[in-house]
């Protein structure tokens, strides 16, 4: 039975690599290798200013090859090895803690970041993005751990990144271009107080809770650590000359120097061991996780595990698709990660977690911010040596690696925090809509006060009630009376869909109006079904009351759209005057049934 389970592990896995390889050229994003060169492994495009992609995804950010590595520039292998060693450090602290809020043993959040983050790393959608067991998903899985034991957090990890996986596939990841600007700001600053308030945990007391005062030698040392990682990393290793120097990301050599300050000085703070445990960095070959299947009975996978998977699932892809967009926006390289990869790449990643044992995660934005500012974001190989050199730390470097004070690791994050704060939010926050703004603040506090996925849905539903709001105001008609023709023509300005459609049967008066009536629509664009069955109702009124109206200034489709969605064709008051020549060209938001046998509109 073991073995039979194994051989479905590997041949479920096996399925996976090949679709995601192959999802591209199944689903039409392939594009002629005469438009890209290769470079570090991945199809990438020209850089000429000519073949420059644009700002939002193309098929051009979304072409592929299957190779991980490829042809890696040598250039390019210290730089990324370097990232990786910094990020692997900052990783520690943030695993353990996570491990203790899902309630596992701190080992489990540390092998989770080695498996997943090298998976992620390897197929995900962009380089420079490092991923590891994250506390968003680890509040959302923490309660599945107390009721039912850590062996259905690795079944909800699997589960979770099957149907990352399959969105993926599916191309769902592409809906995160609905995201709002505004979003993303208030995104980014909820998560740089959220990242805050956790490293305020290094300064304090763990008995009282108090924070530590400058005056005890415990406050002392570990004010002054940070501090001295801090002014390292800002001010002292980027003004070094030295070639050698240079190579070395400065959040790596602050750590190193601090380190060393530490120990040399016999300052008492705190050190990895210190609070993970001295059994979590005992090394040897007996850490090293054991592959196995969870031990979950099947029956259980959609009773118990399935709610949490979908709801992990979803905050995962969506936390790892933004932070592959703020990567995009900071690196600014000419290329664009693609959302259907970086979802495949995060669900192979939970699977092969699970499958170890371990907890799951996502993409984490403040580790990913240190591998791209220490020259990381340039290969994947930065974040797949992250993964490596942590695994080999706990294995072989066990004792070092526990030595490492945390405040150092603790300055990192605050520059980290510092550095994704959006400041110019503040400066504009005067300058912009009040909705904007408002949206700015509320994604802020749901996100520290709730999680990530609420407040990225409450911040886009906001936005988009907004804006359906200021459309469904912007309707408006002028009307002309030609008195010797006894006809009447109204000529509309503005959008007209579901929110619009009650103030457009507002603009017209059938009963006092000629009986030829003229509706001209050159100005205005009927955007959904709710604008096409606005206009049928219009003529049926007209229709009531013994009088024509004529359509005009509409897109070719409009016309068997609207006579489609009325029962027996359009009737004879109702009158559409197509001029191909003049009428604008536009599709309907339409369901694409309407369409069979209606053809696309075309410029003449």
């Amino acid at each position: 039975v073991a073995s039979l389970s194994i051989s479905k592990m590997r041949a479920g896995i096996s399925f996976l690599l090949l679709s995601a390889a192959s999802a591209d050229s199944v689903l039409g994003f392939g594009v002629p290798s005469s438009s890209a060169v290769r470079g570090g492994g991945f199809l990438r495009p020209l850089r000429s200013l000519a073949n420059r992609p644009s700002q939002v995804e193309d098929v051009v950010a979304n072409s592929k090859s299957i190779g991980i590595l490829g042809d890696l520039d040598a250039a390019k292998v210290v730089p990324a090895t370097a990232a990786g060693a910094a990020v692997a450090l900052a990783m520690v602290p943030e695993a353990v803690a996570f491990s203790f809020v899902a309630g596992v043993n701190p080992l489990v959040g540390l092998w989770t970041t080695v498996t997943l983050g090298f998976v992620a790393a390897a197929f995900g959608g962009r380089a420079g993005i490092c991923s590891s067991a994250s506390g968003a998903c680890a509040v959302v899985v923490a309660a599945l751990c107390r009721s039912h034991g850590p062996a259905y957090l690795s079944g909800c990890a699997m589960l979770a990144g099957l149907l990352q996986a399959g969105a993926g596939l599916l191309g769902a990841g592409k809906f995160i271009r609905l995201v709002p600007h505004p979003v993303m700001l208030g995104f980014v600053n909820g998560l740089a107080l959220v990242m805050t308030r956790a490293q305020m945990g290094s300064f304090k007391d763990a008995a009282t809770g108090a924070f530590l005062r400058v005056t005890d030698p415990v406050g002392a040392g570990t004010y002054g650590i940070a501090a001295l990682t801090m002014l390292l990393v800002r001010y002292v290793f980027p003004k070094i000359k030295n070639k050698f120097v240079k190579k070395v990301p400065p959040t790596l050599g602050a750590v190193a120097v601090a380190s060393v300050v530490a120990r040399l000085c016999k300052l008492p703070v705190q050190t990895l061991a210190d609070v993970a445990g001295a059994e979590t960095f005992r090394g040897g070959l007996a850490v090293l996780p054991k592959l196995a299947w969870p031990a979950v009975p099947a029956a259980d996978y959609l009773g118990v595990i399935f709610p949490y998977a979908l709801t992990m699932a979803a905050v995962g892809c969506i936390e790892s698709l933004l932070t592959m967009q703020l990567v995009d926006g900071i690196v600014d390289d000419g290329t664009r990660g693609s959302t259907r990869r970086e979802c495949i790449g995060q669900g192979l990643g939970n699977v092969a977690s699970g499958l170890a044992g371990g907890i799951g995660g996502c993409a984490l934005l403040g580790q990913s911010l240190i591998n791209v500012e220490s020259g990381g974001g340039a290969s994947r190989l930065s974040g797949m040596s992250m993964a490596l050199l942590l695994g080999l730390g706990i294995v072989g470097a066990a004792p070092l690696l526990g030595a490492v004070p945390v405040p150092a690791l603790t300055g990192v994050m605050l520059l980290v925090c510092q550095s994704t704060f959006s400041w110019s939010s503040l400066r504009i926050i005067n300058k912009i809509p009040r909705v904007d703004a408002a949206v700015i603040l509320l994604v802020s506090a749901v996100t520290v006060v709730e999680d990530l996925a609420k407040a990225v849905l409450v911040g886009t539903v906001a936005c988009a009630l907004s804006f359906a709001w200021k459309q469904s105001t912007s309707i408006t008609a002028s009307s002309t009376d030609n008195v010797k023709a006894r006809t009447k023509t109204y000529s509309l300005r503005g959008p007209l869909f579901f929110g619009s459609s009650g103030q457009f049967a507002q603009l017209f008066s059938p009963k006092a109006d000629p009986d030829d009536v003229v509706v001209d629509f050159s100005e205005s664009r009927i955007m959904d079904h709710s604008g096409l069955e606005a206009v049928n109702e219009l003529a049926d009124r007209y229709g009531a009351a013994g009088k024509r109206v004529t359509l005009r200034g509409l897109s070719s489709d409009c016309a068997g759209l609207l006579s489609k969605l009325h029962e027996g064709g359009l009737p004879p008051y109702e009158i559409i005057a197509a001029d191909p020549a003049s009428d604008p060209v536009y599709e309907v938001a339409e369901d694409s049934k309407y369409y069979k046998d209606i053809p696309v509109p075309k410029p003449v």
